[in-house]
């Protein structure tokens, strides 16, 4: 089974901010079986909004289902891998991503997400807004939560064509991570694999972010999300495929 698609859908519309962080903040959260995967020296999380879209479920749409969108704060680590192993670096690594919290509108889908993966999702009411760009102004692409009786809100502007992400820049380190990796107390990690092509993105322009970060991923990560990004682009997305996971020794 580890082999046979679980889902499918596109991805897209990418909105990614990225924030250092102080890797001790992040390590009571890293999944058993892997580590930190650092940039420049540097740990990241990003806030990543995006639309689900022409969701399949063992290859089957599931109505009402189908196209949502999602926020969620994820973060970084790495696993040794085997040579025959796709995915695996020159520095014999796996690159993925592990969640701190995932956000979806679809209390079903969230559902199933903590039920088979163990991941940490919840439903909330969710929006999105989209303009596009047009010859001389700036398109913007924004996503919403309410919780807490009050929205949170992160959006970006572009300008112009996507680009190909430059190979060892800071961009491709935090969107071309293949692998994801989920774990909980009590639990073994499980490690999947997502295929999708290169993502081509856009430079952002003019972050913005209005959010509780206290009330929403914890007083912990407040300083890390009270400064400016580091970096902010928006991605343009694809088709992507989610495999079914294995849990690790």
């Amino acid at each position: 089974m580890a082999d046979a698609a679980f889902l499918t859908a596109e991805w897209r519309d990418l909105v990614m901010l990225n924030f250092a962080v102080d890797p001790a903040v992040l390590a009571p959260h890293v999944p058993p079986g892997t580590e930190l995967d650092l940039f420049a020296g540097e740990a990241y999380v990003s806030l990543v909004g995006f639309m689900f879209l022409r969701t399949r479920l063992l290859g089957c749409p599931i109505p009402w289902h189908r196209n949502f969108e999602e926020l969620n704060l994820r973060f970084y680590v790495r696993r040794r891998g085997r040579d025959d192993e796709p995915h695996v670096g020159p520095d014999g690594y796996k690159r993925g991503v592990a969640f701190l919290k995932e956000i979806v509108p679809r209390a079903a889908v969230a559902m199933v997400a903590r039920r088979l993966y163990g991941e940490r999702y919840e439903a909330w009411p969710m929006r999105h807004t989209r303009t596009a760009a047009a010859a001389e102004a700036a398109g913007r692409v924004g996503y919403g939560v309410r919780v807490g009786g009050r929205w949170h809100a992160l959006s970006l502007g572009y300008r112009g064509e996507p680009a190909a992400l430059v190979p060892g820049s800071e961009a491709e380190f935090i969107a071309e991570h293949y692998w994801g990796y989920v774990a909980g107390p009590g639990r073994p990690t499980v490690e999947y694999r997502v295929e999708h092509p290169p993502w081509r993105a856009w430079a952002g322009l003019e972050p913005q972010l209005d959010l509780d970060v206290a009330a929403l991923y914890g007083r912990e990560l407040a300083p890390a999300l009270a400064a400016a990004p580091r970096s902010a682009f928006l991605a343009e997305g694809s088709p992507v495929t989610v495999y079914h996971g294995r849990r690790l020794a």
